[in-house]
C-alpha cells in the first residue's frame, strides 16, 4: 500500500518514525533552526533502505558550498543512487537525478529538473528550496520568484510550511525590484509564523533596497529573539544589521556588529565568511583600518592545506577581498591564478559555475586586484564592463552592490573616470536619495547636492 507524507506526496517508506524524521528535517532545511543532519540520520536509521533522507542529507551538504563538504555529500549521493528501485515513486527519483546534476556541476539542468517536478508536485517543498538555493546562486532573478508563484495557489495556509514558502516568494519579488509587493508577502508570512526567518531576510533586503537604514535596523532588532540564537541564518542577518549601520555611516557601530557576531569562531563555512569579507572590503574603501581583521579572516578562510579555490565563483573573490584589503598581494595573486586554472581547464571547464567564473568571477576578481595596486581607471574600466552581467555571478542585489561601491571608490581615486562616477552616483541617488552613504559618495565625488527626486 503506498504511503504519503504530510503533504499527501508519495513517499518510499512505510516506516512512521522514518517519516516523520524527515519532516522534521525538512523543516529545519527551511527555517533554519539548527541542522537537518541528526534527524536524516534519525531517518536513515529507522529505514535504511530509503533513498530520500540520504538524498537530503546530500543536497543539503552541497548547498553549504564548501569544498570540505564535497566528499560526504557525494558518498550520500552514491547511496542514495544505489537505493533507488522501480518501486521508488518518482519524485524521490527525480530528486537523486537533480542532486546528481549539482555534483557534476550542471546547477541550471538540475534547476529544471525540479521545475519538472513542480509542474506535478506544486507542494514538494524539498524542490521548492533546493530549487530557490540554486537559483540564487546562479542569480537566476525571475525564477526566484516565478517558481514559488506557481506553487502558492496550491498550498494550504494552515500547513506549517506555507509561510517559508511564502517567504521565498517574498524575496523573488524584491529581487526583481517588485519590492512592495515583497514586504507585503514577508509580513504576512511573519504574521502566520514568527520563525520564519527567509521572510525577514526578505524584508530586510526591500528596506536595505530602498535607503531606509533606521527601519530595517528596528526591524531585524524587533524580530532578533526569533532569529539570533540556533538559526543558521543568524550570521547573515547580523550582516544586514550591519549594512544598516554602514548605510548611516555609524562605523563603530558596524565594527561592533562584525566583531560580535562575524568574526572568529562564529565563521564556521565560506557562505558566512562571504559576508564578513563583504562588510570589511566596504569598510575598507571607506578608509577604515580593517586590514588586521581581514589578515585574521584570510587566514582562517584561505589555509593552504584546506583552501580550495575554483569550487564557487562568488565565494572565491570575497576570499579575494580578505586577502586585498588584508595586505597578502603574493597570496591574492596565486588565489586568482588557481581559480583561473580551474574555470579554464578540463572537464571543469565544462561545469556551469566555471562558466560564472571566467565570464563574471575572473573579470572582477581582476579589476578588484587593479583597485588595490592603485590603477584606479583600469579598475573602473574592468569592474564596469563586468557589471552588466554581475547577477550572473549570483547573491542579492545587496551582495552585489559591493561591485557598485568598489566602481565609486575608483572613480573618486581615478584621474580619468570621474563622469562615469557621477553617472553611478546619479542612478544611486534614485534609490538611495538621502542616506548619509549616499552623501559621502557624492562629496567624495565633488557633487555638491544629493537630490531626492528628479
Amino acid at each position: 500500500m503506498p504511503t504519503f507524507d504530510d503533504r499527501g506526496l508519495p513517499t518510499g517508506s512505510t516506516h512512521e518514525a522514518a517519516r516523520h524524521a524527515v519532516e522534521s528535517a525538512l523543516w529545519r532545511m527551511m527555517a533554519f533552526y539548527d541542522t537537518p543532519l541528526a534527524d536524516l540520520d534519525a531517518a536513515i536509521a529507522f529505514d535504511p533502505a530509503w533513498p530520500l533522507p540520504q538524498a537530503m542529507k546530500a543536497g543539503f551538504l552541497f548547498s553549504l558550498t564548501e569544498p570540505s563538504l564535497v566528499a560526504e555529500a557525494t558518498q550520500s549521493l552514491a547511496t542514495a543512487r544505489a537505493l533507488v528501485t522501480g518501486a521508488t515513486p518518482a519524485r524521490e527519483r527525480m530528486h537523486v537525478e537533480a542532486l546528481q546534476l549539482i555534483a557534476d556541476g550542471r546547477w541550471a539542468a538540475a534547476c529544471r529538473t525540479w521545475d519538472a517536478l513542480l509542474i506535478e508536485q506544486p507542494r514538494d517543498a524539498l524542490a521548492l528550496q533546493w530549487a530557490q538555493l540554486w537559483d540564487f546562486y546562479r542569480g537566476d532573478a525571475p525564477s526566484l520568484r516565478a517558481r514559488p508563484a506557481r506553487a502558492l495557489p496550491e498550498w494550504d495556509e494552515d500547513d506549517p510550511l506555507f509561510p517559508h514558502v511564502l517567504g521565498l516568494w517574498a524575496f523573488g519579488l524584491e529581487e526583481n525590484h517588485c519590492l512592495a509587493a515583497a514586504e507585503e508577502a514577508g509580513r504576512r508570512a511573519l504574521a502566520i509564523d514568527a520563525r520564519a526567518p527567509w521572510a525577514v531576510h526578505a524584508v530586510a533586503h526591500v528596506m536595505d533596497m530602498q535607503g531606509r537604514f533606521d527601519d530595517g535596523a528596528a526591524w531585524l532588532r524587533h524580530h532578533q529573539p526569533a532569529w539570533a540564537e540556533g538559526n543558521g541564518f543568524a550570521a547573515h542577518l547580523w550582516w544586514h544589521t550591519a549594512l544598516f549601520r554602514l548605510e548611516g555611516l555609524d562605523i563603530a557601530g558596524t565594527l561592533r556588529v562584525l566583531d560580535g557576531h562575524l568574526a572568529g569562531e562564529q565563521l564556521q563555512i565560506g557562505l558566512q565568511r562571504v559576508d564578513a569579507a563583504s562588510l570589511l572590503w566596504r569598510l575598507h574603501l571607506l578608509g577604515a583600518d580593517v586590514a588586521e581583521r581581514c589578515r585574521a579572516l584570510a587566514g582562517a578562510w584561505c589555509k593552504p592545506e584546506q583552501h580550495t579555490p575554483g569550487h564557487y565563483a562568488f565565494n572565491d573573490v570575497h576570499a579575494l577581498m580578505a586577502l586585498l584589503a588584508g595586505g597578502d598581494v603574493t597570496r591574492a595573486e596565486h588565489h586568482i591564478a588557481r581559480c583561473a586554472e580551474r574555470a579554464m581547464s578540463g572537464d571543469d571547464a565544462k561545469r556551469d559555475n566555471h562558466a560564472m567564473a571566467r565570464e563574471v568571477g575572473l573579470p572582477l576578481a581582476r579589476g578588484l586586484a587593479a583597485f588595490s595596486k592603485g590603477e584606479f581607471d583600469a579598475a573602473a574600466d574592468q569592474l564596469y564592463a563586468v557589471r552588466p552581467q554581475a547577477q550572473r555571478f549570483g547573491g542579492s542585489h545587496a551582495q552585489r552592490d559591493v561591485v557598485d561601491q568598489t566602481l565609486l571608490a575608483a572613480c573618486t581615486r581615478g584621474h580619468g573616470r570621474k563622469a562615469l562616477g557621477r553617472a553611478l552616483l546619479n542612478e544611486r541617488i534614485l534609490a538611495k536619495p538621502t542616506t548619509p552613504l549616499t552623501r559621502h559618495w557624492s562629496e567624495a565625488m565633488g557633487q555638491a547636492t544629493v537630490r531626492a527626486s528628479v
